[in-house]
């Protein structure tokens, strides 16, 4: 079955995005900033608002449970640009050689509705793919199905009849692309673009 079309995850695979970049210059000792990002801004916190809160509500619910870390929790998303180093240029030339091709390119990805329009103005190969799904936006976050399933709503009225197995998604997260597999696409985990290249020349696309 021929691929028809190819979805991209943001951050890890074109977009330079880690806390570590901020955090490094508030808490240099590192064994403390593993612990703050572990047990206080952890990931698991971050999704929510990737899924939907209010960064708002998120803050001021985080920094009841750590008074002590009060400036170093509202740091997070008041100084959140810094945590973005640019694009991976590697990744988006991956992406330049499928548009090379005329391979139709969509986007998926787990982002807080209120900072993505700051990617999205800074950042502008993001605005070449023919439709994204961002998970703030729709209230849904990967490795949900329900959120490939939005995805595929989105691709299918582009490429009507588009069928799981005509479909590739790229993600840095293991899970994310797990999920992507388990409802019959083609995930592939991304770690580096040679393999991720690799693979996709598998799948007989002109990488």
């Amino acid at each position: 079955m021929a691929i028809k079309a190819v979805v991209f995850d943001f951050g890890g695979v074109l977009i330079d995005w880690s806390p570590e970049y901020l955090y490094r210059q508030l808490i240099p000792d590192e064994a403390e900033r593993r612990w703050f990002l572990t047990h206080v801004c952890s990931m698991d916190w971050v999704i929510r608002q990737d899924g939907g809160q209010p960064i708002v509500e998120a803050t001021e619910e985080l920094v009841a449970r750590f008074r002590d870390h009060e400036a170093l929790i509202r740091a997070f998303y008041e100084r959140w640009h810094e945590m973005v180093a640019g694009v991976l240029e590697d990744g988006v030339a991956i992406m330049e050689k499928l548009e090379a091709a005329e391979v139709p390119l969509f986007g998926l990805t787990n982002w807080s509705a209120e900072t993505f329009p700051y990617a999205w103005e800074h950042y502008p190969v993001l605005r070449r793919f023919r439709d994204i799904v961002v998970s703030g936006r729709v209230g849904l976050v990967k490795p949900d199905p329900a959120i490939f399933a939005a995805m595929r709503e989105r691709i299918d009225a582009q490429l009507p009849g588009v069928e799981p197995g005509e479909l590739v998604f790229i993600d840095d997260n293991p899970k994310n692309a797990a999920a992507a597999t388990a409802l019959g696409w083609h995930g592939v985990h991304h770690t580096n673009a040679a393999q991720t290249e690799a693979k996709l020349r598998e799948l007989g696309l002109p990488v």
